[in-house]
């Protein structure tokens, strides 16, 4: 392969070019399915489509994802007025890509045209790729169905003007990109000012986009105004505008704003900033106690400020190196610098930095570690677009919200991932190295025609997308890959096999890019950056090991294995495990990658400055039916298949079956480890059945080997298992893929909630050491909770911890002084009642209600399997306080409303009960329980067989009853207003099942993201 043409090859199609009467879209079977989807928390309808058209091997939740978000519902022509089939969809963005190649020139022939149509349409359809979401929104709607849209102060740069220009309208071009940087100025007003900060994030806001700045050139407080008087400091306006993107998601979507925030770690307000979060999180700890809601989404967190980015502090080296040696030097010290005013210079240990960073992060997840020199010596462009190679826009300064994306500022990215397990060959356990070539082939040209026909939001960033035209193509579900292989995640095998084949990626995407650069020519400011482009590939090639005898052919004899201009040696790709694993070939591909972009690249230049990043792809991963996202490891062995009618089957993640098989476990014997896994028996217990399933370990299952054990590992814990991925294992693989990706990996390092401070030091110190761009830790339960009620009234200036003991009985008193006491009704002798099953972590709850003669709920009793033990005292004395008060006639309903969203431990995923899946506490259960008995199903995650989906409980005195079945029981319900359910909630659907997925969270039920991508 030697030009672009060479690039239009029948590879999936090839049975097209027998068969002329065929169309790609012959090449599937269809389904006709309904997609309905509503928020489990209100119980609105949110989707409600018929008879949509998907390939027959698309899961449900597949097509509820595609059909939700990106099929276009307005103004298509036909009957529907709506896209209905995944044709139609696969049509509009191939057909946009195809025409911009033409008007690029790339594609010459009606038959190249055609060929990449198809290869393009057949690898949407078959799930081995996906654009990021921007582009299933946008790309295509003018072309294919006349939809134009209003001007919404888009730009692109017109070569024939050789100029920006707005864009006429929304759609003849496409918005691709989901990632973007920007630039700021220490200036109130005008072009990149702080005022105009506010209007470009509210643009990128509202089109659901994110963005990333560094804050630092903006002066701190009380530094010296040019008209008199002083700053009101960097800390003041990063507030505002993180009300700013509050507001923007509040007011008009779903969606939580993305941003990214980041400061250099000599800047005059760095501990402030430091500390920005985690004074937050106390915060909202302290309304958590007066009774405040504290969801993610809730009053709480409305209250208080910082919410809505991301932070990350900028270490440069000289800092890390003096963190590195603080046990020699405790005093060291770094001089943070005023940005106008020297007179705010001032000394700062390094040690308070340090461990204020840390212990914000151990408290909050936030700043996370950025590591500046370590970006910037792998920056291709230094030089930026005027040669000046030092000046300080001419930096990597930030990255995108999720991390990814590191260049320029006042640039953009659009991604684009492949499901890398899709060329994974079951049947003869080898990879289609060939197809993968293909694919990275193919989604570069993709990428490249969506800037060519593309448009954005500023016309700096039309400008300098156009110069540098970066691209950010990555993988997904390599966990599915590295288990059927039998590869744990923490393993030299797993981080080889990972690094070789996005080495790989990079390296014959910068081919590709080469090819595209010989045919219409490298991106316009490729000459000026060359030295310092052709330096990173150079030391790509260094950490994809690829022979020195061959490079020395293509770069001459004084060509070494050293890296240029790095501080760290990098870790290399091991080519003699890739031999040991029978995996030679895959090795020889990603040296002939390097090879081959070298050659070309040097005689042609590069299309794109940058062309590889590994993103969180979470909602195109469900699109594609990934088992896991990204480069991240399976979240649990139990996978929630979603079912056509409605609701869900629990099964076992489908990979394991094929792992086991290939591991030599026999038919038998791999049924018998995955009943352990799922425990599939029926249990009865009082007037409930259920499956119990839900515990999901692994260790322990029958015939299954303890050397086996780590290839089953997940990122967190599985039901009472105690086995998970150590968070090193996480460093040590972004570490392995950083030196063979353009951009950055966007990943988040999980630690168990008994990690120290002294843990986030080793890991970000580790990293760091080890050439890691940047990366996030989050500690489980590090984010505030809402403990137990410990005021004894509604009155926020009584803090019981302050009483004495006399001061609080005479408070007590005080309270009780013209209370009227109603009268105690016990219940006597025999009682009726209902018995709920529940299991939270490795606690048995029993929580049982009893009615009186008059079917009243009077007595509840709350017990466990624990005798002897604190919880069992504590949830006696629960229980009586409760029975009590309903005994004095206190409304059951308030009881359930003052014990709702309560947090503390035991608290998540609930087994054992029929509807309660998921509780912030014993309390919360309760709340539930007596929610289900008088009729309220509202705040349930499984709904009862012909439950109202507009139904929404309380009271059985109510004159609007409703009758449902509950295992053969009818209940009364009645409909009103649901309230808000406590914990972390999806902001579309209202599920509970959000999980971390890189440096964002994921909903495993609708796929929306909190990210960017």
């Amino acid at each position: 392969m030697d030009c672009v043409k060479d690039l239009f090859k029948r590879y999936f199609t090839k049975s097209l070019k027998q068969n002329n009467n065929k169309t790609v879209y012959d090449l599937f079977k269809w389904k006709k399915v309904d997609v309905f989807l509503k928020d489990h928390k209100t119980g609105k309808v949110l989707v409600d489509m018929k008879n949509l058209e998907f390939p027959e091997n698309y899961s449900q939740n597949a097509c509820d994802i595609i059909a939700s978000k990106y099929f276009r519902k307005a103004g298509v022509p036909g009957e529907n007025g709506y896209e209905n089939s995944m044709k139609s969809v696969t049509h509009r963005m191939v057909n946009f890509w195809c025409e911009s190649l033409k008007d690029e020139g790339l594609i010459k022939t009606e038959d190249e045209s055609s060929i990449f149509y198809d290869e393009c349409a057949y690898a949407l359809l078959n799930q081995m790729c996906a654009p990021n979401s921007p582009q299933w929104f946008n790309t295509g709607l003018k072309l294919s169905y006349d939809i134009c849209g209003a001007k919404q102060g888009n730009y692109y740069f017109d070569e024939n003007l050789n100029k920006v220009v707005e864009s006429k309208d929304n759609y003849t071009r496409t918005q691709a990109s989901a990632c973007f940087i920007l630039s700021i100025e220490d200036k109130l007003l005008g072009s990149h000012s702080i005022s105009n900060q506010f209007v470009t994030e509210t643009k990128l806001f509202k089109g659901g986009s994110g963005t990333g700045t560094n804050f630092s050139t903006i002066r701190a407080k009380g530094e010296k105004l040019s008209g008199g008087g002083s700053s009101s400091g960097l800390m003041s306006f990063l507030k505002a505008l993180d009300k700013n993107a509050g507001a923007i998601k509040s007011g008009g979507t779903t969606r939580r704003a993305a941003k990214m925030v980041c400061l250099d770690v000599d800047h005059p307000e760095i501990m402030d900033f430091i500390n920005w979060k985690s004074k937050e999180e106390d915060k909202v700890r302290a309304l958590g106690k007066m009774g405040y809601d504290t969801d993610i989404d809730g009053e709480a967190y409305e209250t208080v400020s910082g919410q809505n980015s991301n932070n990350s502090v900028r270490f440069s080296d000289e800092f890390m190196n003096k963190v590195s040696k603080l046990e020699q030097n405790p005093d060291d010290t770094i001089e943070l610098i005023g940005r106008t005013d020297p007179k705010l210079n001032r000394i700062e240990k390094i040690k308070n930095i340090w461990d204020a960073f840390n212990n914000s992060a151990w408290k909050c997840a936030d700043p996370a570690p950025q590591f500046s020199t370590t970006f910037n010596a792998w920056h291709t462009c230094p030089a930026g677009e005027d040669g000046k190679l030092n000046a300080p826009y001419n930096r990597i300064n930030s990255t995108n919200p999720c991390g990814e994306y590191a260049f320029l500022d006042d640039t953009s990215c659009n991604l684009a991932s492949i499901n890398i397990y899709k060329f994974y060959n079951i049947t003869n356990n080898t990879f289609d190295i060939e197809g993968y070539l293909h694919i990275i082939d193919l989604v570069q040209l993709i990428l490249e025609s969506s800037i060519h026909w593309g448009q954005f939001p500023t016309e700096d960033i039309a400008r300098k997308t156009y110069l540098f035209r970066t691209t950010g193509l990555g993988i997904s579900n390599i966990a599915s890959l590295f288990m059927v292989m039998g590869y744990p995640y923490d393993s030299d095998e797993a981080r080889t096999l990972a690094a070789s084949l996005v080495g790989i990626l990079t390296g014959e995407s910068y081919y590709v890019s080469s090819l595209m650069a010989k045919e219409i020519g490298p991106f316009k400011k490729f000459e000026i950056n060359k030295p310092y482009m052709m330096r990173v590939l150079r030391n790509h090639a260094r950490a994809a090991s690829v022979d020195i005898e061959s490079l020395q052919a293509i770069l001459g004899n004084n060509f070494s294995n050293e890296f240029e201009d790095l501080n760290y040696v990098p870790l290399k790709v091991k080519h003699s495990v890739l031999k040991k694993e029978g995996l030679s070939y895959i090795g020889k591909t990603l040296k002939d990658c390097w090879i081959n972009a070298l050659k070309s690249g040097i005689k042609f230049g590069y299309r794109n400055a940058q062309v590889s990043v590994i993103a969180p792809t979470g909602t195109i991963s469900f699109a594609m039916d990934c088992g896991a996202t990204s480069i991240e490891p399976f979240f649990s062995h139990i996978v929630y298949k979603k079912l056509s009618g409605g609701g869900f089957m629990t099964i076992i993640n489908p990979v394991i079956t094929i792992a086991l098989k290939n591991l030599g476990y026999t038919s038998e014997q791999i049924e018998d480890i995955l009943s352990y896994v799922l425990e599939k028996e029926n249990v009865s217990e009082n007037d409930y059945t259920y499956e119990k399933i839900l515990d999901g370990k692994i260790e322990g299952a029958p015939h299954l080997k303890d050397e086996h054990l780590s290839i089953f590992d997940t990122s967190n814990k599985c039901g009472s298992g105690e086995r998970y991925i150590d968070p090193m294992g996480h460093v040590k693989m972004v570490a392995s893929l950083t030196p063979l990706i353009s951009g950055s990996v966007s990943k988040t390092v999980n630690l168990p909630k008994t990690a120290s401070v002294q843990d986030f030091k080793d890991v970000v110190l580790t990293s760091w050491k080890l050439g890691v761009k940047g990366i996030t830790l989050y500690r489980d339960s590090s984010k505030a909770a809402q403990p137990l009620n410990t005021t004894l009234s509604d009155s926020n200036d009584i803090n019981i911890e302050d009483f004495t003991y006399n001061q609080l009985l005479s408070k007590v008193k005080e309270l009780q002084k013209g209370i009227k006491y109603s009268k105690r009704d016990k219940i006597i002798g025999i009682r009726k009642g209902t018995t709920h099953p529940a299991q939270i972590d490795d606690v048995k709850i029993y929580t049982t209600v009893n009615r009186n003669s008059n079917d009243e709920i009077s007595e509840i009793y709350i017990t466990t399997d624990r005798e002897g033990t604190i919880i069992m005292g504590l949830l006696n004395s629960l229980s009586k306080a409760i029975s009590v008060m309903l005994q004095y006639h206190v409304p059951p309903q308030d009881i359930s409303r003052m014990l709702r969203g309560q947090k503390y431990e035991p608290y998540g995923f609930v087994q054992k009960h029929p509807y309660i899946k998921y509780v912030s506490s014993i309390s919360d259960l309760i709340s539930k329980v007596i929610d289900i008995e008088l009729g309220d199903f509202s705040r349930c995650q499984v709904k009862p067989e012909n439950y109202d989906k507009d139904s929404l409980v309380l009271g059985n005195s109510s004159p609007e009853l409703n009758t449902i079945k509950t295992n053969g029981n009818e209940t009364k319900i009645k409909k009103i207003d649901g309230e808000k359910v406590y914990g972390t909630v999806c902001p579309t659907c209202s599920s509970t099942r959000m999980v971390r997925n890189g440096t964002c969270m994921v909903c495993l039920d609708c796929g929306s993201t909190t990210g960017c991508s």
